[in-house]
């Protein structure tokens, strides 16, 4: 089951899909950020804004975010639990 996320600006993604969400500061994220932007392999979901995560997908596609990797990781952790809680219920209800 898909679970979907807002990143900003009306950008959503998949979260099951996500490998990891970084910072954007570090030299190596900038150089993976730079070579998926020089393979076509980013996609800015930033609207302009300054970049301030960076989601690295499974299919090596990079997504820029001007969401803190926090508000991104809280929102992925939500959407878990809410599908967690999901479950429970319809275990407890012989579903």
């Amino acid at each position: 089951m898909n679970h979907l996320i807002h990143i900003g600006f009306g950008n959503i993604v998949n979260t099951e899909k996500i490998i990891a969400i970084v910072s954007p500061d570090s030299a190596p994220v900038k150089r993976l950020v730079q070579s998926a932007k020089e393979t076509g392999m980013a996609i800015d979901a930033t609207q302009g804004r300054k970049t301030k995560s960076v989601l690295v997908m499974e299919n090596s596609q990079v997504v820029l975010s001007a969401l803190l990797p926090e508000t991104i990781a809280g929102r992925a952790l939500a959407a878990q639990d809410e599908i967690t809680d999901v479950g429970a219920d319809a275990e407890r209800d012989g579903i």
